[in-house]
Protein backbone atom coordinates (compact mmCIF):
# COMPACT_ATOMS: atom_id res chain seq x y z
CA UNK A 1 0.00 0.00 0.00
CA UNK A 2 2.60 2.67 1.73
CA UNK A 3 4.87 1.56 -2.11
CA UNK A 4 1.78 2.16 -4.47
CA UNK A 5 0.87 5.48 -2.61
CA UNK A 6 4.41 6.87 -2.83
CA UNK A 7 4.24 5.66 -6.28
CA UNK A 8 1.48 7.66 -6.99
CA UNK A 9 2.90 10.94 -5.67
CA UNK A 10 6.29 11.03 -6.61
CA UNK A 11 6.20 8.41 -9.64
CA UNK A 12 3.45 10.15 -11.14
CA UNK A 13 4.82 13.46 -10.75
CA UNK A 14 6.87 12.42 -12.95
CA UNK A 15 5.21 10.93 -15.83
CA UNK A 16 3.78 13.54 -18.71
CA UNK A 17 4.57 16.96 -18.68
CA UNK A 18 7.05 16.92 -15.70
CA UNK A 19 10.65 17.06 -16.05
CA UNK A 20 13.37 16.35 -13.09
CA UNK A 21 16.04 19.34 -13.97
CA UNK A 22 19.23 19.55 -12.22
CA UNK A 23 20.56 22.86 -10.14
CA UNK A 24 22.45 23.75 -13.36
CA UNK A 25 19.68 23.88 -15.54
CA UNK A 26 17.48 25.58 -13.26
CA UNK A 27 20.72 28.40 -12.59
CA UNK A 28 20.92 28.86 -16.36
CA UNK A 29 17.17 29.44 -16.59
CA UNK A 30 17.44 31.75 -14.00
CA UNK A 31 20.42 33.53 -15.46
CA UNK A 32 18.68 33.55 -18.61
CA UNK A 33 15.41 34.97 -17.34
CA UNK A 34 13.42 32.12 -18.43
CA UNK A 35 12.88 30.37 -14.96
CA UNK A 36 9.50 30.76 -12.78
CA UNK A 37 11.11 29.64 -9.44
CA UNK A 38 8.81 28.30 -6.43
CA UNK A 39 9.88 27.65 -3.33
CA UNK A 40 7.22 24.89 -1.63
CA UNK A 41 8.93 25.17 1.89
CA UNK A 42 7.31 26.83 4.91
CA UNK A 43 7.47 29.99 5.35
CA UNK A 44 10.24 30.03 7.90
CA UNK A 45 12.62 27.93 5.37
CA UNK A 46 11.53 30.39 3.25
CA UNK A 47 12.85 33.72 5.05
CA UNK A 48 16.02 31.82 6.46
CA UNK A 49 17.44 31.20 2.53
CA UNK A 50 15.96 31.46 -0.76
CA UNK A 51 16.87 31.29 -4.04
CA UNK A 52 16.53 34.95 -5.50
CA UNK A 53 13.51 35.84 -7.34
CA UNK A 54 11.52 32.64 -5.94
CA UNK A 55 7.94 32.47 -4.93
CA UNK A 56 6.70 31.31 -1.59
CA UNK A 57 3.82 28.65 -2.02
CA UNK A 58 4.14 26.46 0.96
CA UNK A 59 3.17 22.95 0.22
CA UNK A 60 0.78 22.85 3.28
CA UNK A 61 -1.56 25.57 1.97
CA UNK A 62 -0.40 25.37 -2.01
CA UNK A 63 -3.36 25.43 -4.13
CA UNK A 64 -2.56 24.90 -7.95
CA UNK A 65 -4.57 28.77 -8.87
CA UNK A 66 -1.86 30.33 -6.59
CA UNK A 67 0.72 29.92 -9.64
CA UNK A 68 1.27 32.72 -11.42
CA UNK A 69 0.89 33.25 -15.05
CA UNK A 70 4.36 31.40 -16.90
CA UNK A 71 5.35 33.58 -19.76
CA UNK A 72 5.82 32.45 -23.42
CA UNK A 73 9.08 30.49 -23.40
CA UNK A 74 8.90 30.80 -19.43
CA UNK A 75 10.01 27.55 -17.68
CA UNK A 76 7.90 26.66 -14.26
CA UNK A 77 10.50 25.26 -11.50
CA UNK A 78 9.23 23.52 -8.34
CA UNK A 79 11.51 23.36 -5.27
CA UNK A 80 11.93 22.71 -1.87
CA UNK A 81 14.74 21.47 0.68
CA UNK A 82 15.84 18.30 -0.86
CA UNK A 83 13.33 17.67 -3.69
CA UNK A 84 10.77 15.72 -1.93
CA UNK A 85 7.94 18.43 -1.38
CA UNK A 86 8.52 19.80 -5.00
CA UNK A 87 7.18 16.02 -5.96
CA UNK A 88 3.93 16.93 -4.32
CA UNK A 89 3.42 20.06 -5.71
CA UNK A 90 3.83 18.85 -9.12
CA UNK A 91 1.77 15.89 -8.40
CA UNK A 92 -0.93 18.55 -7.10
CA UNK A 93 -0.53 20.45 -10.10
CA UNK A 94 -0.85 17.46 -12.63
CA UNK A 95 -3.90 16.48 -10.74
CA UNK A 96 -5.53 20.03 -10.81
CA UNK A 97 -5.01 19.43 -14.43
CA UNK A 98 -2.10 22.37 -14.94
CA UNK A 99 -1.26 21.51 -18.50
CA UNK A 100 2.12 23.49 -19.11
CA UNK A 101 5.63 21.62 -18.42
CA UNK A 102 6.25 21.17 -14.98
CA UNK A 103 10.31 20.83 -13.78
CA UNK A 104 11.11 19.66 -10.06
CA UNK A 105 14.60 20.66 -8.95
CA UNK A 106 16.61 17.75 -8.13
CA UNK A 107 17.96 17.72 -4.17
CA UNK A 108 16.13 20.89 -3.97
CA UNK A 109 18.35 23.66 -2.02
CA UNK A 110 20.78 21.56 -0.64
CA UNK A 111 22.17 20.51 -3.83
CA UNK A 112 21.72 24.32 -4.40
CA UNK A 113 24.09 25.35 -1.68
CA UNK A 114 25.75 22.19 -3.02
CA UNK A 115 26.77 23.24 -6.34
CA UNK A 116 27.87 26.78 -4.44
CA UNK A 117 24.77 28.96 -5.89
CA UNK A 118 24.16 31.51 -3.57
CA UNK A 119 21.11 31.95 -1.64
CA UNK A 120 19.67 34.91 -0.31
Amino acid sequence: MMTRLFGAVFGGAQAGNVKMVSPADVRQWIDAGQAVVIDVREVNEHAAERIKGAINLPLSTFEVSQLPAIPEGGKLVFHCRSGQRCGMAAAKAVGAGYSGEINRMEGGIMAWRGMGYPVE
